[in-house]
Formats: C-alpha cells, sequence, structure tokens
C-alpha cells in the first residue's frame, strides 16, 4: 500500500514531488523518499518517518532536477523499523537506477537466490522492492544494444521483468540520462495514474499511485495505466506506451475502494467516494432484511473511511445520522500498527466519544472492515462507556478471512479476527449485541455499476481467490513465520553477500 510518484517536468520538480508526498501520506507513513536526476547525476534524500518530518529546507534545496520520483512506505515486505529499507532504492550497473514499488512480490525468495546465483548481482536489504529493482537492471543489461537504450528495449527489459515477477506491483523508476518508466503488473492489482499539464515550456507528466494527486497538483488526469503496461517519458518530454504482456487482465485491489485511497479519487476510473455510498445502500438493504426488528435510534461512523457509508445508510434506513467519535488528526493510521497493545492504546487517542450521542440509545457503529478487530473493539467499549444502550456493529466490507499476499499488511491468518470464527462468535469477541457484515457479492456489484466494464477484483482477504497463482498453504505457511518469528526475505543459503547498510537515520 505505499504511495509513488515520478515527474518530467520542464523546471524543478522537488517542491512537486514533495507536495505530491503529503497528498499521498494516506498510503504510507513510515518511510519518505525523493530522487531527482540532474545532468546523468541523482540526488536522494530519503529516511524514516513523515514526509514532513523526513525533509528540511537543506534537504529541498539538494534536490536539484526537472526530473524526479518519490515514495512514502507501508512496510508489507522486509523490515518496519529499517531505514535502510526506505524507497527509493538505487543500482548504478548496468546505468544509473532509481526505483519505487508499491504492491509485494510472491516469489521474493526465488529471485533473490536467482539474482545472487545466476545473474550475479548484490541484493542489500531485505525489501522485495529492491529484488525488483536488481531484476529491472539486470533485464535491461540484457536489453541494451551496445550498452545504448531506446523505447523498444526499455520495453523489452519490462517484458522480461514480467515474465520473472510474480505478484502485485505498481512501479516508478528513473534511468539516468534517459528518462522515467512506469509499469503496472499483469493483473492490474495495485493502481497507477498518469497525468500531464501543458505549460509555456512544453507538456509535464505526472504519475501516480491515485488521481488525487493529479488533481492537487494541477495536472489534468489522463488515464490509468492498463496490467502489463509500460510507459516511458524521456528527458525532453516525449511519451511512449507498450502494452508487454498479452494476457494482461484487470483486477483491481477492492480493498483500495473499501479503506486504502482517499475517497476523493478515481482508480481505474471508479469514484471511490461513489462506491463507498453504495457500499452504505447495499447495506442498509441487508440490515431491512436481517435487522428489521432491531430499534435503531442513531448511526453513527467510525472516522473517517466509513462516513460515505454510513451517511448513506442513515438516509435509506431513514434514521438519524450523527458524530459521536471526534478523530485526533495527528495520530497515526492504527491499521498499520502491528502490535497490539501499542493498536489499542492509540485507538483510544486517536478516537474520543462523545456521550451525549450515546447516552442511553441503541446505537449502530459503521466501519469500512474489520480486519483485527482490536480498533473494533476499543471503539465498542467507548461506546458502552459513554452510555449506550445498545452497540450494533456494521461492516462495509465482508469478513477478511485470509491473508493478503499482495501488498496490504495481512499476512496471517491468527491476526484475522474473522479466520476460524463465524459473525456470532465475532461479535461476541468485540463486545456487540448484534454484527452485520456486508456481503461480497454486494461489495462487488457496488463498484461494478459505476463501471460496469471492470468485472473482476483482487478479494483474496475475503474469499482466498489468489488471482496471481502460486499461492500454496506452504507459502502462506512460510509467510506466517517469517511474521512471527520476526524473521524476513532470506538469502541464498552459504551466500557471501554483506549486510550494508549505507543509510543512517538523522
Amino acid at each position: 500500500m505505499c504511495g509513488i510518484l515520478g515527474i518530467v517536468s520542464k523546471s524543478p520538480v522537488n517542491q512537486l514531488l514533495y507536495d505530491g508526498l503529503l497528498v499521498l501520506q494516506h498510503r504510507g507513513q513510515d518511510a519518505a523518499g525523493i530522487v531527482t536526476a540532474h545532468k546523468n547525476a541523482f540526488h536522494m534524500h530519503k529516511g524514516g518517518g513523515l514526509v514532513r518530518d523526513v525533509f528540511r529546507t537543506r534537504n529541498m534545496r539538494s534536490l536539484v532536477g526537472n526530473m524526479g520520483i518519490a515514495h512514502v512506505r507501508y512496510p508489507t515486505a522486509g523490515s518496519p523499523e529499517s531505514t535502510a529499507e526506505a524507497q527509493p532504492f538505487y543500482v548504478n550497473s548496468p546505468f544509473g537506477i532509481v526505483l519505487g514499488h508499491n504492491g509485494n512480490l510472491t516469489n521474493a525468495t526465488q529471485l533473490n537466490n536467482e539474482l545472487f546465483r545466476a545473474d550475479l548481482r548484490h541484493v542489500n536489504t531485505n525489501s522485495d522492492s529492491e529484488v525488483l529493482l536488481n531484476v529491472l537492471a539486470h533485464e535491461l543489461q540484457d536489453s541494451a544494444k551496445s550498452y545504448q537504450l531506446d523505447p523498444a528495449a526499455i520495453f523489452n527489459a519490462v517484458s522480461g521483468v514480467y515474465t520473472r515477477c510474480k505478484g502485485a506491483y505498481a512501479v516508478v523508476a528513473m534511468i539516468a540520462g534517459y528518462g522515467l518508466l512506469a509499469f503496472r503488473d499483469p493483473h492490474g492489482i495495485r493502481p497507477l495514474v498518469f497525468g500531464s499539464i501543458e505549460t509555456e515550456h512544453g507538456i509535464e507528466y505526472l504519475v501516480a499511485s491515485e488521481s488525487v494527486a493529479l488533481d492537487t497538483l494541477g495536472f489534468k488526469l489522463i488515464r490509468d495505466i492498463g496490467p502489463g503496461e509500460a510507459v516511458f517519458i524521456d528527458e525532453d518530454g516525449n511519451f511512449f506506451s507498450k502494452q508487454c504482456v498479452d494476457n494482461s487482465s484487470l483486477n483491481p485491489c477492492i480493498f483500495e475502494y473499501v479503506y486504502l485511497a482517499r475517497p476523493d479519487s478515481l482508480m481505474d476510473s471508479i469514484s471511490v467516494y461513489e462506491t463507498r455510498l453504495n457500499m452504505g445502500e447495499s447495506l442498509a438493504k441487508k440490515i431491512m432484511r436481517d435487522m428489521h426488528h432491531l430499534d435503531i435510534d442513531v448511526v453513527i461512523p467510525i472516522p473517517d473511511s466509513s462516513r460515505p457509508s454510513a451517511l448513506q445508510l442513515a438516509n435509506r434506513l431513514g434514521l438519524d445520522f450523527r458524530e459521536g467519535f471526534v478523530k485526533n488528526r495527528y495520530i497515526g493510521r492504527t491499521f498499520i500498527m502491528q502490535e497490539g497493545q501499542q493498536r489499542r492504546k492509540t485507538v483510544r487517542q486517536k478516537l474520543n466519544a462523545m456521550s451525549v450521542e450515546f447516552r442511553g440509545k441503541n446505537v449502530l457503529l459503521v466501519d469500512d472492515s474489520i480486519v483485527r478487530g482490536t480498533t473494533s473493539r476499543e471503539i465498542v467499549q467507548m461506546a458502552q462507556e459513554a452510555g449506550a444502550h445498545k452497540v450494533y456493529f456494521a461492516s462495509a466490507a465482508p469478513p477478511v478471512r485470509f491473508p493478503n499476499v499482495y501488498g496490504i499488511d495481512m499476512p496471517t491468518r491468527q491476526e484475522l479476527i474473522a479466520t476460524g470464527r463465524n459473525d456470532d462468535e465475532i461479535r461476541k469477541e468485540i463486545g456487540a449485541d448484534y454484527l452485520i457484515y456486508q456481503d461480497l457479492s454486494s461489495l462487488k456489484k457496488d463498484i461494478h455499476r459505476i463501471k460496469p466494464s471492470v468485472n473482476n477484483f483482487e478479494t483474496s482477504c475475503f474469499d482466498g481467490r489468489y488471482i496471481a497463482g502460486d499461492i500454496t498453504p506452504e507459502y502462506l505457511a512460510m509467510i506466517e513465520s517469517q511474521r512471527n518469528n520476526g524473521t524476513v526475505l532470506s538469502q541464498a543459503e552459504n551466500s557471501t553477500q554483506l549486510d550494508l547498510s549505507l543509510v543512517s537515520s538523522e
């Protein structure tokens, strides 16, 4: 769930990249980085923390050049504490290449071993993004003609990446002296869009994870980069694109619409806000069918992502809609936090219940989803402590029962409250008086009816169907073991690679 940006401009891009990262901050709060290109040289600054904490005026002044990429990190592979795993990553052979990545490679361990034994390339960190960078570098080396690149050679290299890399990935990269490259996995799981702006000096291009970055920076959205498609923009602003996979298919991650993306974004030409309104309407229909016996006094959303669904639900049911929780916006996303006690404490810091909206009432709390259950349990308890007579809980998404291996932090089944439990058991775990989930079929229809041409979605966390393939029970057991034991991507046995941490935190 990282955020990526790439800009080819006619003027300095450092401020644009910084502003774009602020807009995409919700996609990752653990690290941030910017790389600019100027006269065949890269200028980089990255570190752990929020964008505003990583970059100072002195850092921005050193980021010179009219082309650059940027990244905010949300760790789904590697170590959350490692500053060395902040992106973008860099290699200098066969060309100077920097890369930022959103998603997960599901065959990263295999690729890491191949890179060491066959490609003779050094991988310095435990990040699958660095693995992807080195695969791209090797394929560019094989495609180069007399150590020179052209768009055809670059697209041929991307085709090689598609052949080797499995999983979900949206990528933005720069090649020193050539230009900016962006591509998306053949299944179109992770989002990637591009747009342009006409200036007096020529056309400028922007590539981003979400369309909201284009809106706020003044760029006009052109379209989404298609699954299996690569685009290349050279230093002069010439645009090239190619479909590099013949059998690609669009399967956008459904959780982007449920929770991850900003509501003012368009993803694969689908309004995130409209999908959430539709989710509320579908949920209201199910409540009228299955909960008509309940006496609900008021509908209260869990801020912020559930608000459109809750409002539409209340309107459809003819119930009062009230803001019962006040959110502290200076607290990080609890979804990202891995340690249970920290997450429970932070929920209390982030949300405060207003007793006037709860005292003596039967309240229906609406949330976008229930993942680990920690947040839901704390919120139900807060509502009860505020004086609620009955607390009903509605989830705008189906039960999350399976690990997500495509770039969302849901790697282990034992962390998911719905795994191995029925709805009533989940209700008891979170302490609610009644619990109702959205149906997966309804959720798909909520999105499909906005753009009927999109028929398939990545829904593995709900139904266990891993569309990118090769996800076996053994693989899930391996990543669960890595998560539980604190281990990460393994290098080849008996490897002589050094663990060189060349990034130090300030």
